[in-house]
């Protein structure tokens, strides 16, 4: 009776916190921006959760993918490769924000100063402790590939907060710019360096450019040229059959991830079927806007995507230590399937299903140790959205920043 009577009260808690916070919400908001954010920023953690292994061989840890050795896995990569969506987000609130900045009399320099301030704080945090823990590994005589494989995997979250804030400084000039100029940027890249033997290093041009085509997209959902759901489909369709022709007739790999051993990632740097595809994601993105609005006017769903927007750089900074911590503890008990072991049957992918939910409790410390170097501090009045309504008392709740 009394565990019945704790339990209501945490459930009546939560309901009341949840309302406070959908009544603190600027009701002009689309929230549906927030949703994709999130949903963006879960898979990209769920999907290096379930490919990237570490398996532990002698007395070192190497990295493996279950895609390497079951290639028909592929659509798992489908499903949970989602940067263009974050990165049609970005360019559409980047927009948004520098135009609503410029209204206001804000300086671009102000206005820059502050995106990147929040972009880039929480990483000073992951930097340090991973900088801080190499040497202690190093001068106790740890591998030093397991050390290299470690601090690569820690730090390969910054390659994209590099992009995105380049991307971000650049926004003044890309506001008009028409999605299919990078596009084409990125097929000639590939026409040189896979039809006519061109040099490697030519597809890191594809960096910036293949980002820059979800990140206009975003542009122009702002300036309202994709808000017919006509122009989801076009971008839906099309992109999905171009990539299915790149990948069936032109050699493309089927997985949208960089797999450990084969010769080509569509992902490492960006390809033109990463970019085709990332174009059927935005199309998606965009048709799922109307559910998404409706689906975020319940208080408990909007809590959660506002809670997850809150910390979204402390979920995608730590969920790749909060892996390897789990693995590094698990080797005290010896070699866990799942865990350290090959990931070459399904065997371990249904093992390593079992492991997620213990990633996301060590993802969860985490975020409480590291939370305030995001939000600053739980005093910042800047966290807090003050809103009266029609019919609605003075309340407050967290804010997702735009």
């Amino acid at each position: 009776m009394r565990d019945t009577t704790v339990r209501q009260r945490t459930l009546n808690a939560i309901r009341t916190a949840a309302h406070r916070t959908d009544l603190a919400t600027p009701a002009e908001r689309d929230r549906a921006v927030d949703a994709l954010r999130a949903l963006a920023i879960l898979g990209v953690v769920l999907g290096h959760w379930l490919v990237t292994a570490l398996v532990a061989d002698g007395g070192s840890l190497r990295t493996a993918s279950p895609l390497h050795f079951m290639p028909w896995l592929a659509p798992i990569s489908w499903v949970f490769q989602t940067l263009a969506v974050f990165f049609l987000v970005g360019g559409h609130v980047a927009t948004k924000g520098y135009a609503s900045a410029r209204a206001r009399g804000v300086t671009y320099g102000q206005w820059l100063r502050t995106r990147l301030t929040r972009l880039f704080k929480p990483v000073a945090a992951v930097v340090t402790l991973w900088t801080v823990a190499a040497c202690g590994l190093l001068a106790t005589g740890a591998d030093a590939g397991t050390v290299h494989t470690l601090v690569k995997l820690a730090l390969s979250p910054l390659w994209f907060l590099l992009v995105f804030a380049a991307l971000t400084a650049a926004t003044p000039l890309l506001t008009r710019l028409n999605p299919l100029w990078p596009l084409a940027v990125v097929l000639h890249v590939d026409i040189v360096r896979f039809g006519l033997g061109g040099p490697s290093w030519l597809g890191w041009v594809n960096l910036p450019a293949g980002w820059l085509v979800p990140y206009t997209l975003g542009a122009a959902w702002t300036r309202g040229e994709l808000e017919s759901r006509r122009a989801g489909r076009v971008l839906l369709a099309g992109g999905a059959a171009a990539t299915a022709v790149l990948v069936t007739w032109a050699g493309y790999p089927a997985s949208m991830v960089g797999v450990p051993g084969e010769p080509v990632s569509n992902l490492n740097p960006p390809t033109l079927a990463a970019v085709t595809f990332g174009l059927a994601q935005c199309g998606l993105a965009l048709l799922l806007r109307e559910r998404l609005r409706r689906a975020m006017r319940g208080p408990l769903a909007w809590t959660a995507v506002a809670l997850v927007n809150l910390s979204a750089m402390t979920i995608f900074l730590w969920h790749q230590t909060a892996l390897m911590a789990t693995t590094a503890t698990g080797l005290l008990a010896g070699r866990l399937p799942g865990l350290h072991t090959v990931p070459d049957n399904l065997t371990w992918v249904a093992a390593r299903l079992a492991w997620l939910p213990v990633f996301a409790s060590a993802l969860t410390v985490c975020w409480a140790a590291f939370r305030a170097c995001e939000q600053g501090g739980t005093r910042r009045p800047s966290r807090v959205v003050r809103s009266h309504r029609p019919g609605a008392g003075r309340t407050s709740g967290p804010r997702v920043d735009a």
